[in-house]
């Protein structure tokens, strides 16, 4: 088992699923390696992103993939628990992208952040911040320029 920083027990303490709950979620790539420079890559967790809405399991709201992390804004579903929606796009997408990669290994760090939204919160604008990183990270000059992402609010 891999040891974790003092803060990861912290990560898990009190952490539940609220079905229906718009959360946003934040995950690494093993090492901060910027996998997603690759196409194909990005693609691959694209198509993953997309299979967990076409499964059911969640409401994507927003999302964006940075070429070393994933900010991702959906609304869970009433199954399956947000860890295990998290568990198993981390885990297809892996797969998916170490095949793509021809290469073998983690692709992402086990913990993530989440951040449960609250009734007061705006989802829009939640989703524009989310799409807006490759513009803070000076990546692109419009998001528009930028391919790998999307929100069900476009404008």
């Amino acid at each position: 088992m891999p040891s974790h920083g003092p803060g990861h027990q912290a990560l898990r303490r009190g952490r539940f699923s609220e079905p229906g709950r718009a959360y946003l979620v934040t995950t690494v790539t093993q090492g901060r390696e910027p996998l997603f420079l690759d196409l194909n890559a990005a693609r691959s967790v694209i198509t993953e992103l997309k299979r967990c809405q076409e499964q059911g399991d969640v409401e994507s709201l927003a999302w964006v993939l940075m070429p070393d992390h994933l900010h991702w804004l959906f609304a869970l579903a009433k199954a399956p628990s947000l860890s295990r929606v998290m568990q198993g796009f981390k885990s297809r997408s892996a797969i998916a992208v170490n095949r793509c990669l021809a290469r073998q290994g983690k692709v992402w760090q086990s913990a993530y952040h989440d951040h449960g939204l609250r009734d007061d919160e705006d989802l829009r604008e939640t989703a524009r911040y989310v799409v807006a990183n490759p513009l803070r990270a000076g990546l692109a000059r419009s998001i528009g320029d930028y391919p790998h992402w999307d929100a069900v609010w476009l404008g």
